[in-house]
């Protein structure tokens, strides 16, 4: 009797690891739209694309991610995508910190002019507490982080003249994205800050209607800025564009704790293979990236510490402005966290 009851107690376990799965497959969408700015070969794109193979990969393709690049989910309004996100108009996306600020005003941390001078200060907020306290807020406004990649550090380009000093900035027309700290930024600076969709820059630096824009080397070297007349490129790293991975929480929650994991895990591994992409050619003695650019006949300025130093005292007021509005508390963390780096 009791050999039975044990074949009995083994057939049902049997029974329900093979129905599980079966009914969670019949339980999920045949597609999970997954949007992004770019696309590849962008390390955006690339980082967004390993995540959908290892995710097919790794549930047998029970979950089929395809990615939306350009934003055309919400009609290329960058600025648009968190709240689509948040409403499962778009299930899961690589989003950047900057484009989702105007819902999340604390990610606006990331656009404090100069806070984080180099990739370890970066990392030390991403991977830290700060970046923990960041995923809090970002699910308390409606969509789940998963983990961190990278879009870069922006530099700023032109096609009139060197950057130096911020005296050489008086009177250039820059696109920059829709987020009001950039706005004040820019005017602090002497510039005239113009927000714009990618979409539009594009066309817009081509004919000339703006002078210039600011984004990470590796959104010039793939788009060949130099033949959109950006001639003049200036290395001062002030701000940094972390990403993140995230899904719609009723998406997340129609997933099997085992799946979900998977996502997780999947977003964290090619998120490590995002920030390696971003960083090929800018770090650990590689320059090859730089070369690059200048291959192409472009003047590239490396500021020294005593230039650079001054974009930092120009934008100090607009630092302790956004401090206030970011949240005075977060931003001293992340200030110890860098020191602590």
């Amino acid at each position: 009797m009791m050999n039975l009851k044990t074949w009995i107690a083994a057939g049902a376990a049997v029974a329900s690891l093979g129905v599980a799965p079966a009914m969670a497959q019949d339980n999920y969408k045949d597609e999970y739209r997954v949007s992004t700015v770019v696309p590849a070969p962008f390390p955006w794109g690339l980082t967004a694309d390993r995540w959908a193979e290892l995710v097919a990969e790794r549930t047998d393709g029970r979950i089929n991610m395809k990615i939306y690049p350009g934003v055309q989910l919400v009609q290329g309004d960058q600025t648009r995508e968190f709240t689509a996100l948040r409403q499962g108009v778009i299930d899961m996306a690589v989003g950047s910190t900057i484009n989702w600020s105007p819902q999340i005003n604390e990610l606006n941390l990331f656009s404090l002019p100069f806070l984080m001078p180099d990739y370890a200060a970066l990392d030390a907020l991403t991977q830290g507490p700060v970046g923990e306290k960041l995923f809090e807020v970002v699910e308390s406004k409606g969509a789940i982080p998963l983990a961190w990649a990278e879009n870069g550090f922006r530099e700023v380009t032109n096609s009139k003249k060197p950057i130096r000093t911020p005296a050489d900035m008086k009177g250039l027309k820059l696109r920059v994205v829709g987020s009001p700290i950039y706005n004040d930024m820019f005017t602090a600076l002497g510039a005239n800050p113009t927000q714009m969709s990618w979409a539009d820059a594009q066309p817009a630096l081509t004919t000339g209607a703006v002078d210039g824009q600011e984004n990470p080397l590796t959104i010039y070297t793939v788009l060949k800025m130099h033949e959109l007349g950006q001639t003049y490129v200036t290395l001062w790293g002030y701000v940094a564009d972390p990403l993140i991975f995230a899904v719609n929480p009723e998406v997340f929650n129609s997933f099997t704790p085992e799946d979900q994991e998977i996502l997780r895990q999947a977003a964290i591994d090619a998120g490590a293979y995002g920030v390696e992409v971003a960083r090929k050619g800018l770090t650990g003695g590689d320059t090859s990236l730089i070369d690059e650019v200048k291959g192409y006949g472009v003047d590239v300025v490396t500021l020294t510490d005593e230039e650079r130093q001054q974009f930092v005292d120009a934008t100090r007021g607009v630092y302790d402005a956004w401090k206030e509005k970011i949240g005075v508390d977060l931003v001293n963390e992340a200030e110890k966290s860098i020191e602590n780096r």
